[in-house]
């Protein structure tokens, strides 16, 4: 049984889920067999990923698949958290590797939660598109009428908030835009995007529908006015834009005006119910007031133009990625929740939440997934409905613009020969599901 100095880690209440969770850009590879996606486009570009790579062959997943839920089996997680290509979906064939994918899940006793989309959009579609939307639940009709007779469980969009601050605003990700403020669009159209996949979805018959949105504490870097205004605004930004249309019906002050379109109507489509809510916590932010220059953040380039700077938390442990190590912040993040939204909130699943660390007796890695849990254990204490807890990721794998630098796996992937090895965090986690039970 896990420990913490020789405690072991909580029980948590009957019926929780746990899982792990992958995207399909990142491990699928088979980039020949599917068109192509606003991703494809970014990393041909020189310079734009770190390493030079691209996801044509990541963890060939697409061809190991059956490899991949054996290693699920065997970790004994309740359920996979996965995403579909919906540039796949646009290809002969491609719903038919969904299709083996999910039987080969329930199969193995694995309850399959696929995520409709995790930023690989088809090349010839636009965010700042309104009638994306429209297509988008028109593939996830597509999707939901094939493999709905199977899947029970549901999420609609992967972090729109990163999706529109990185690849719209700064550049940093597909599809390299940097058009700062005047990428809200793209915000209300994912928005948009959601409600009119929750609405396709319940007409086939779904009744477990969420969405995986990234959040953290905003913590100011002084109590100086200018800092802690500086930090407020950063977590309207950051946090409250994407969960208050959808849990309350309506945008923070200010910022319904700047949306394109009929926002009213469009709100009402946002903020049709969903049955849980899904949070990514990786760490806090540290915003003070903007400083007049460019600041590098976490290899991003944040522009002086910014009306905020985000800072270094200091005093604590930082990941290979340079992300400090805060599991009290999950706490924090959702006790925040339960307080701001009461019980307009809906019951909440930890989405994702895991860390890069190099070597396969990853012990660091260990001590991160420990504390997070413990942490996680504490918001149930309190009073906070959570209802299940994914580890990102399953597999080392394409890490965007950081390219193969990063492993967030439980299990190790020799990129040279695509062998499979899992780390001693996989049998830390097999034997926390195993003290679960």
């Amino acid at each position: 049984m896990a420990t913490d100095a020789g405690n072991p880690i909580p029980r948590f209440p009957a019926g929780f889920l746990w899982g792990v969770s992958t995207s399909a850009h990142q491990i699928e590879g088979a980039a020949g067999e599917r068109e192509p996606s606003v991703w494809d486009a970014f990393t041909a570009g020189p310079g734009r990923v770190k390493d030079g790579s691209t996801a044509e062959v990541a963890c060939d997943h697409y061809h190991r698949y059956r490899e991949d839920v054996a290693l699920l089996a065997g970790l004994g997680v309740d359920a996979y958290r996965f995403s579909i290509s919906w540039p796949r979906v646009n290809s002969p064939g491609g719903l038919d590797f969904y299709d083996r994918l999910v039987d080969e899940l329930c199969a193995a006793g694995v309850r399959p939660v696929p995520t409709l989309f995790h930023w690989d959009l088809p090349a010839a579609l636009d965010w700042l598109e309104r009638d994306t939307a429209s297509r988008f639940a028109e593939y996830v009709s597509v999707v939901a009428e094939r493999l709905g007779d199977r899947v029970t469980k549901w999420i609609t969009l992967n972090e729109p908030a990163e999706h529109t601050l990185l690849g719209h605003a700064l550049g940093v990700h597909a599809p390299g835009r940097k058009l700062l403020f005047d990428a809200l669009p793209v915000a209300h159209h994912q928005l948009l995007a959601h409600g009119l996949a929750v609405r396709a979805l319940r007409a086939a018959g779904a009744s477990d529908i969420g969405i995986a949105n990234s959040h953290g504490p905003t913590w100011p870097a002084s109590k100086e006015s200018a800092d802690t205004e500086a930090a407020d605004f950063y977590d309207v930004l950051l946090n409250r834009l994407f969960a208050e249309p959808l849990i309350l019906g309506e945008y923070p002050s200010g910022l319904g005006e700047l949306m394109p379109g009929d926002v009213t109507a469009d709100l009402k489509v946002i903020s049709e119910p969903i049955d849980w809510y899904g949070v990514n916590y990786y760490a806090p932010t540290k915003v003070g007031a903007p400083q007049g220059t460019e600041i590098e953040f976490g290899g991003i380039t944040m522009p002086a133009e910014l009306p905020f700077s985000v800072r270094d938390v200091e005093g604590r442990p930082v990941t290979d990625f340079g992300w400090p190590i805060v599991p009290e912040g999950l706490t924090e993040l959702l006790t925040g929740f339960r307080d701001r939204y009461g019980d307009r909130l809906p019951p909440i699943v930890i989405t994702e939440n895991g860390c890069s660390y190099e070597g396969i007796d990853d012990q660091d890695r260990i001590a991160y997934l420990d504390g997070h849990v413990r942490a996680l254990h504490r918001a149930v204490e309190a009073g906070v409905d959570v209802r299940g807890y994914f580890v990102w990721s399953l597999l080392d794998n394409f890490e965007w613009a950081e390219g193969y630098a990063r492993r967030f796996g439980l299990v190790h992937v020799d990129y040279s020969t695509l062998e499979r090895t899992p780390k001693a965090s996989y049998g830390w986690f097999r034997e926390l599901l195993r003290a679960q039970r």
